[in-house]
């Protein structure tokens, strides 16, 4: 089967075997951005008419005896036997349905869907992106690069009256001001000085503690 080849790699099987539930529905996915569509469920009528039998042959099974169990493995067979042929003409049914929500690229050969999908060229979104879109995306990262430089320079100029050898003072957890030590932070006045507190068990807890030494507690 050609069409079955060209969805090898973007397809999922749903269907259903057993049961009365049972039936064929297949899952296509878009080979860029992966969106799906599935198949309308169509169900399988031999396994369900199997399934409708052997309630019946339960039912008498004390009156048939072993004819009983002939006829369950009968009609097991008889869904059996029909169940890939069913499934083939299914999936072919469904890759016709899935052509028509997606498209397939001539240079790559993946299938994807309208949103991938370059109208005017032919092709998808990968192979011949969109122009419009590529030149702002250009755009942006240009601005942002050219934003990157002009602050990496204004940078470079602050930091020629940096003095390398000053060492660095504890800073203010709040503001980020260098506090030299002191009780309060000179820049928002919070308190440096003390710990914080657990809220299970109220014990100090030390800086960078995951759990209380009180109590144990997650910080």
């Amino acid at each position: 089967m050609s069409s079955e080849i060209y969805f090898s790699n973007n397809y999922r099987d749903l269907c259903e075997r057993n049961g009365t539930g049972a039936g064929f529905q297949f899952e296509f996915s878009c080979s860029r951005c992966y969106d799906t569509w599935r198949s309308p469920f169509e169900p399988y009528a031999g396994e369900r008419a199997a399934s409708w039998l052997q309630k019946g042959v339960d039912v008498a099974w004390s009156l048939l005896g072993n004819t009983g169990r002939g006829v369950t493995s009968a009609a097991d067979g008889l869904a059996g036997a029909g169940w890939g042929h069913a499934r083939d003409h299914a999936f072919q049914r469904a890759i016709s349905n899935a052509q028509g929500h997606f498209n397939r690229c001539a240079r790559c050969t993946h299938y994807v869907c309208a949103r991938c999908w370059n109208g005017a060229q032919g092709l998808c979104l990968n192979c011949a992106p969109d122009t419009a879109a590529e030149a702002m995306a250009a755009q942006q990262r240009g601005l942002n690069d050219m934003a990157s430089q002009r602050s990496y320079a204004a940078g470079q100029q602050a930091g020629q009256s940096y003095d390398p050898s000053t060492p660095r003072q504890l800073v203010c957890p709040q503001c980020r001001t260098e506090t030299h030590g002191a009780a309060f932070c000179s820049g928002c006045g919070y308190h440096l000085a003390h710990s914080p507190l657990c809220a299970s068990c109220s014990t100090a807890v030390p800086d960078g503690a995951a759990f209380c030494p009180g109590c144990g507690t997650r910080q």
